[in-house]
């Protein structure tokens, strides 16, 4: 695998371009975040109130969508989104469910007549099955996923806690490599990539723990992983990092 190899063209670029897929994204990861507040908050369990608003501002956004199509895609990306940031988090901090999340994508799905759902359902599962398409929406997505766990572990207070996330991230990692062997590679680089620079830029906590924990990540990847497919993550995730140091310096001159 190298760097060079070429991504294949987005088939979902046309009804949703690069720069709403990345707003589904964002979105995914907003919602998320006072999704998983509330559930903090309130033992677990939903604020129909608030949720009823969230649910209400996403398919609001989902219906902006030019066409019938449009509107499913939109939807399949939001609701692939919210389910990938579920999983992350259940699987990092050891919960069994997170309560408003299934009552929130519920609540969008049981908004669908028949025709609708058929159109959701066909979208949500391309999305899974090539790699390529709604590609930004996915480096995008995972970037976020990866560093807000990131960020989670180097938070943490004691090794016990800096390991348990390490470790989910690690697999989310490698599931993610197996899952798209062809551009899953590119995702973990980016990642990485990222991390490294919020640990260059003193933007990101600098802990030792933090700094062990970025440690163990790198190695669990490398022991884990083929050596090319390692070297490749590395070779392309340097690149990243390189120029940003780049940007970075000629800024400041």
């Amino acid at each position: 695998m190298t760097t060079a190899t070429q991504i294949p063209a987005d088939q979902l670029a046309d009804l949703a371009n690069a720069d709403t897929q990345r707003l589904a994204a964002r979105m995914a990861q907003d919602v998320f975040a006072g999704v998983f507040r509330q559930a903090a908050a309130n033992d677990g369990a939903p604020d129909v109130g608030v949720l009823g608003e969230v649910a209400a501002q996403c398919a609001n956004w989902c219906r902006a969508g030019g066409s019938d199509e449009a509107r499913a895609l939109r939807l399949a990306l939001l609701i692939s989104g919210l389910d990938q940031w579920g999983l992350a988090y259940t699987q990092a901090f050891g919960l069994t469910a997170i309560h408003p999340l299934t009552a929130l994508i519920g609540g969008l799905r049981t908004r669908l007549d028949a025709r609708e759902e058929s159109r959701f359902q066909q979208y949500f599962e391309q999305l899974d099955a090539v790699e390529s398409d709604a590609i930004d929406f996915k480096v995008d997505l995972r970037r976020g996923i990866h560093l807000a766990l990131w960020h989670a572990m180097a938070a943490s207070e004691s090794a016990e806690q800096v390991e348990a996330i390490v470790h989910t991230l690690g697999s989310l990692m490698i599931a993610l490599d197996q899952k798209m062997p062809e551009l899953g590679w590119r995702l973990v680089a980016d990642a990485l990539a990222h991390i490294q620079i919020g640990l260059l830029s003193g933007q990101a906590p600098a802990s030792p723990l933090a700094q062990e924990g970025t440690q163990q990540l790198f190695a669990s990847l490398r022991h884990a992983l083929p050596d090319a497919r390692y070297q490749a993550i590395l070779a392309h995730s340097g690149q990243a990092v390189v120029a940003w140091q780049q940007a970075a310096r000629s800024r400041a001159h």
